[in-house]
């Protein structure tokens, strides 16, 4: 392996999987991609699907990487960056962990060139998008590099602040949870309205699918594209009219800001 070809994951769960298979996608070589994974069952999980070296300890072949990803939950970072300590400091640091912060890293990981990203899950069938956040030590180059890592799994987003990231996790980062959420109250109707789990569940990601479709292929708003299809005392205007009287949209802005305190938490 050499310096300019090599990329380490330092976790190798989801995150890094879908990382890495858009990697091998776009053509880079497997012997380039080194993954450091205590967990047993795991590393032959990356063995199998995608011929990745992958080991449970961090080994000197970490000192030849040109890039570092963080991909460890952030209660385990410490520990992580301390096992690597002196093989990594030299790398572009690449994070992937909610809301720790650029300093968090460099001081435990000794590198300055730090680009913290905020993918979401999606990104695992090349459909995410990724928020990200680059230190001024990071060269033009570099966030050329990072961007083409989170490329072939979805979109990308940069971001100039890197407190904007935490209003990043919350609504894109948390988002497909709430999708989920919505789907999983669709399948619940569909079945107290006699219709089968199965049927209600194929009506309700398809519907959710291709709303997401037209409103990313449309000029219009969103709320124009609700207003196509809720006429006055129709179905969708009964629909909508419960949800106000609920305060759905107050609660979906409240959940989304709570969200975003909760990563700032994180990061202090």
């Amino acid at each position: 392996m050499t310096t300019q070809a090599t990329i380490a994951f330092i976790g190798g769960g989801n995150m890094a999987n879908a990382l890495i298979g858009g990697l091998l996608e776009a053509g880079r070589p497997r012997a380039s991609i080194h993954v450091v994974e205590p967990l047993a069952a795991q590393r032959e999980k990356l063995a199998q699907a995608f011929g990745v070296h992958a080991v449970a300890a961090p080994d000197d072949a970490l000192r030849q990487a040109a890039t570092v990803v963080w991909a460890v939950k952030p209660q385990s970072f410490a520990e992580a960056a301390a096992a690597c300590a002196g093989r990594s400091a030299n790398a572009l640091q690449l994070s992937v962990m909610a809301g720790t912060r650029t300093e968090t890293i460099a001081r435990a990981s000794g590198g300055t060139r730090i680009v913290r990203a905020m993918p979401n899950t999606p990104a695992l069938i090349g459909q995410g998008i990724a928020g990200l956040f680059a230190r001024p030590e990071v060269s033009a180059h570099e966030r050329a590099q990072a961007e083409a890592l989170f490329t072939p799994t979805g979109q990308v987003l940069w971001v100039a602040r890197e407190a904007d990231l935490d209003a990043v996790t919350a609504l894109s980062g948390s988002g497909p949870a709430y999708m989920f959420y919505v789907v999983e109250a669709m399948v619940q109707a569909a079945t107290e309205m006699g219709l089968s789990a199965e049927q209600g569940r194929l009506l309700a990601q398809a519907t959710m699918a291709g709303a997401a479709a037209l409103c990313a292929a449309s000029p219009l708003s969103p709320q124009d594209l609700r207003a196509q299809v809720t006429s006055k005392g129709g179905t969708t205007h009964a629909a909508i009219t419960s949800l106000e009287e609920s305060g759905v949209q107050a609660a979906i802005v409240k959940a989304i800001h709570a969200a975003r305190d909760r990563a700032e938490d994180l990061g202090r």
